[in-house]
């Protein structure tokens, strides 16, 4: 049975296909030591219904996003978030808030927009290990 996640404990959307994502929520899990993390890929039930929820297109969704409580964050937003909750040095990404919203996700979606191309795709999400199956939703 999935841990239904805590207030204190964001949930990170990624897209389960990319290899780029996943190594993304690795990094997160090493830098995470006090677990204020869970995980869903976008194409899980999981992260379908959580696009549902907030209205999002779940067809052409292909941001990171972060929930927290009820409100979402996402792209830039969403990134810059999660660092700050990571353990030291990561915190420090956060100063890349003073840079205007747009201006981050311009950067943000060229990075999206080429991932496949750079760092890969899998045919389908990855399984967790099973010491790691207990942050993982849906």
């Amino acid at each position: 049975m999935k841990k239904t996640p805590e207030p204190a404990q964001d949930i990170i959307l990624f897209d389960g296909v990319c290899n780029l994502c996943n190594a993304f929520v690795l990094f997160v899990i090493d830098h995470d030591p006090k677990r204020r993390f869970f995980f869903a890929p976008l194409q899980s039930k999981y992260g379908q219904g959580k696009l549902r929820e907030h209205k999002l297109d779940c067809d052409n969704f292909d941001s990171i996003a972060i929930i927290r409580g009820n409100r979402i964050f996402l792209r830039s937003t969403a990134v810059l978030n999660i660092a700050k909750r990571l353990k030291w040095p990561w915190p420090l990404f956060a100063l890349f808030f003073i840079l205007p919203t747009p201006l981050r996700n311009i950067i943000y979606a060229f990075v999206a927009r080429n991932r496949y191309r750079w760092f890969g795709k899998q045919k389908e999400c990855r399984l967790p290990t099973p010491e790691l199956k207990s942050r993982f939703l849906g």
